[in-house]
């Protein structure tokens, strides 16, 4: 499983409205880096977000982490809604 599915089933996993959950990787200048955007449905920011922001650094972790075992680049995660 690469960084954006990763990224995706655990979003999914969290929101109420799957559909409306868009994850696509971009470019960035940066060498070893890799930028993932996260697209959720406004009524489900809260749940990606969470108090102070945990859940978002928890998905981060989570996708850093694997990325250390495979890739060993760096993600930088946006988390954005529409």
């Amino acid at each position: 499983m690469n960084l954006v599915e990763l990224t995706e089933e655990v979003v999914k996993s969290l929101v109420s409205n799957t559909d409306g959950v868009t994850v696509k990787e971009f470019p960035t200048d940066e060498e070893n880096t890799i930028l993932i955007q996260v697209m959720v449905d406004e009524a489900d920011m809260g749940k990606i977000i969470g108090k102070n922001g945990r859940i978002a650094n928890a998905i981060r972790t989570l996708v850093q982490a694997s990325s250390s075992l495979h890739d060993n680049k760096h993600v930088k995660i946006n988390i954005d809604k529409f």
